[in-house]
């Protein structure tokens, strides 16, 4: 059995779905060799933000240092305190923060939120539920694992700054 990867591996999982965040952690720990000590998870966008920047929102600003430096960020949008949204401004405005890859999982189905999510730099957005396979090739962003087999999310990801993954009409997310 490969050893899961310890110490080099950090995930900050926003969710306040206790079921959702479970399955996501079990999927990157069976998809990626992740360990699930290496993905923390935090329940709304107050306690993520406190996470990044060890500061309450309103005590966030530009020179605010960072507490710590996750490699990737899984985001959903509708998080109770602070919304996804609110959250992903403040981490793409921080000069430090803003090249965290921030991967939205949402069960939104309003464009107006794919469109914003698009307009502050989102690294993937996939619809909820998620799918495994869709995992190894998030994991990608960051070098967490390769691709699955028969999948080109990661060359997509590669060649593009966004990529939207979910019910899509065309079914080109199944290649």
């Amino acid at each position: 059995m490969e050893e899961k990867t310890q110490n080099k591996v950090e995930i900050l999982l926003v969710e306040d779905n206790p079921d959702d965040a479970e399955l996501t952690s079990l999927a990157f720990e069976k998809n990626c060799n992740i360990a699930k000590n290496m993905i923390h998870v935090t329940r709304d966008g107050a306690e993520a933000l406190e996470y990044i920047f060890g500061a309450a929102d309103e005590d966030i600003y530009e020179g605010t240092p960072l507490k710590r430096r996750p490699k990737l960020i899984l985001l959903d949008l509708n998080l109770p305190k602070i919304n996804g949204l609110e959250v992903m401004k403040r981490i793409k405005s921080h000069p430090e923060a803003k090249n965290i890859p921030v991967v939205v999982l949402t069960g939104s189905k309003d464009w107006r939120d794919w469109t914003n999510a698009l307009f502050l730099d989102v690294a993937y957005y996939i619809d909820k539920p998620l799918k495994f396979g869709q995992i190894a090739d998030v994991a990608n962003l960051v070098n967490l694992g390769a691709p699955a087999q028969g999948t080109n999310y990661g060359r997509r990801m590669l060649c593009a700054p966004f990529s939207f993954v979910g019910s899509s009409t065309k079914g080109d997310d199944k290649k």
